[in-house]
C-alpha cells in the first residue's frame, strides 16, 4: 500500500478523467490520497472530490501566491468537515518576489503574516500543518520552529527541498514530503539529504499534475506514480521496495490519523 500526500486531483486536467486517474493510482496500490488546498475558490470543487472517493481526503489552506484570498472564515467552514484533515498548502515562497526592495520586503511580510495565521488554525483545530517551502527555507525554519513547534500536532514540508536547515524541524514531528524531483538525473543534494532524514520521517507525494517523475517527464502527473518515487527511494536507502511502501505508509498514517483506516 502507498499514500501520496500531496496530489491536486482538483486540477482542471483531471477533468475529463479522474475516475481513471483514480483507477490507475489504485491498481499501481496507491489506496490513500491527500488533495491539499491551494486556491480557495476551488476548496468546494477539493470537497466534492474528496467525499466522491472513500481514500481521498483534502486539505483547507492558500498557496503563497495567493495569499490574498486567505479568509479565515472560509478555511474554518471547510475544517468542520471530517474529510478535511489538515490545514494547507501554505508557506513561504520567494522565487518571484519583486525586484523593487520595499515591494520585496512587503511581500515577504504579507506571506509571514498569512502562513502565521495558517499555523494558527492548525494549532486550534490541532490539524496537520501542509507546508510549501520555495527559496525561503531560514524563514520559513524561524516561523515554523517560533510558532508551530509544540503547538501544531504535526506537520508535512511538501515537495522537501534539500536544505539542511530544515531538518530539525523532524525533532517537532515534522515530515519530509518526497517526490519526483528524486528522480531527476540532474538530482544530487536531495539524494544526499534524503538519507539523513529519520527513516520515521519519511513520505511520499506526486504533487501531481506537477513535478512528473522519471520515466515519464514530459507527462501529465497522476497519483499511480507514486510508485515510481518509491522504487527510486528504496534505492536511495538501500531497502526493499515493500520495506520502503510499509514504512512510508505506516508515516503518513501517524501523520494524517484519517489514513490509519485503510488497508
Amino acid at each position: 500500500m502507498i499514500i501520496d500526500t500531496h496530489c491536486h486531483l482538483d486540477d482542471p486536467r483531471y477533468n475529463d478523467d479522474l475516475d481513471a486517474v483514480i483507477a490507475r493510482a489504485l491498481e499501481a496500490g496507491v489506496k490513500g490520497i491527500l488533495l491539499p488546498g491551494a486556491d480557495i475558490e476551488d476548496l468546494p470543487k477539493a470537497q466534492a472530490i474528496a467525499h466522491r472517493y472513500p481514500h481521498v481526503f483534502y486539505a483547507a489552506g492558500v498557496h503563497p501566491y495567493h495569499h490574498q484570498q486567505y479568509d479565515e472564515k472560509v478555511l474554518e467552514h471547510y475544517l468542520e468537515d471530517d474529510k478535511c484533515i489538515a490545514v494547507g498548502e501554505c508557506g513561504l515562497d520567494y522565487f518571484r518576489l519583486p525586484k523593487d526592495e520595499q515591494a520585496k520586503a512587503e511581500e515577504k511580510a504579507a506571506q509571514k503574516e498569512v502562513f502565521r495565521a495558517h499555523i494558527a488554525l492548525a494549532a486550534k483545530h490541532q490539524k496537520p500543518l501542509v507546508v510549501h517551502v520555495r527559496e525561503s527555507s531560514a524563514d520559513s525554519f524561524e516561523m515554523l520552529n517560533t510558532f508551530a513547534a509544540g503547538k501544531v500536532p504535526s506537520g508535512v514540508l511538501h515537495c522537501y527541498n534539500a536544505s539542511e536547515a530544515l531538518l530539525p524541524l523532524a525533532q517537532a514531528n515534522f515530515y519530509f514530503g518526497i517526490g519526483g524531483v528524486l528522480t531527476f538525473q540532474n538530482e544530487k543534494k536531495l539524494g544526499e539529504m534524503v538519507t539523513r532524514i529519520p527513516k520515521d520521517k519519511l513520505v511520499l507525494e506526486t504533487d501531481a499534475p506537477y513535478l512528473t517523475p522519471h520515466p515519464k517527464r514530459g507527462q501529465r502527473n497522476e497519483p499511480a506514480y507514486t510508485a515510481y518515487v518509491a522504487s527510486h527511494l528504496a534505492r536511495v536507502l538501500g531497502v526493499e521496495e515493500e520495506a520502503l511502501h510499509a514504512l512510508s505508509t505506516q508515516n503518513a498514517k501517524k501523520l494524517f490519523k484519517a489514513f490509519e483506516k485503510l488497508n
